[in-house]
């Protein structure tokens, strides 16, 4: 059985100044990463996104396994340049949307439907290209969300998000049916399962 694990990165350092994928693990979200990276198993390939949050968390689990961290330009989070940083409760208001019409534009962010299609896509590219063994992405908790949805074969809604707590969770999927093994689970609480 070939599996793959999908993360979501951990807490970041939020800088209005700074672009959003320029942003960095917190020390929280720092520990977390490197707290997963302790229990996970051995991985044939780590992959991340080109966002700086998602590549942190991608080097310290490639690290501890020996690897080096591939970066996938299509695995970034749904593309939301149009606005830029927004505050929290201004963003929650936009994601909310994001989700309830995933057909429909939010102030110029990418369409949900088109996010799916494109993580999808791409993780099958990934699992496709990869050396055997388990795979690992770090990526984002939007795209998980949709990665989710399109798993149990649902309409996208935002009941597919990640626990909220600061990201850092993962699901892990079994290969090559794609069916989801383990729901979301925060990173730092993974241990394998017992036989």
């Amino acid at each position: 059985m070939r599996r793959l694990f999908f993360l979501t990165h951990a807490d970041v350092i939020m800088d209005p100044v700074v672009p959003v994928p320029d942003w960095r693990l917190s020390a929280r979200g720092t520990a977390r990463h490197r707290a997963f990276a302790r229990a996970c198993p051995s991985l044939g390939s780590v992959f991340s996104s080109q966002e700086r949050k998602a590549m942190d968390g991608a080097d310290i689990l490639a690290e501890a396994q020996g690897l080096v961290a591939r970066r996938v330009a299509s695995l970034h989070e749904n593309d939301r340049s149009a606005t830029g940083y927004l505050p929290p409760a201004e963003f929650e208001v936009l994601a909310d949307a994001f989700f309830a019409n995933p057909r429909d534009s939010q102030r110029g962010w990418e369409r949900a439907i088109d996010a799916q299609a494109r993580v999808v896509m791409t993780l099958r590219r990934v699992v496709a290209e990869a050396p055997s063994g388990d795979i690992a992405v770090v990526a984002h908790g939007g795209i998980g969300a949709l990665l989710r949805a399109h798993l149990l074969d649902v309409g996208i809604d935002r009941s597919h998000d990640q626990p909220a707590g600061g990201g850092g969770q993962l699901m892990v999927l079994v290969l090559p049916d794609w069916r989801l093994l383990r729901d979301w689970t925060r990173i730092e609480d993974y241990q394998e399962e017992q036989a």
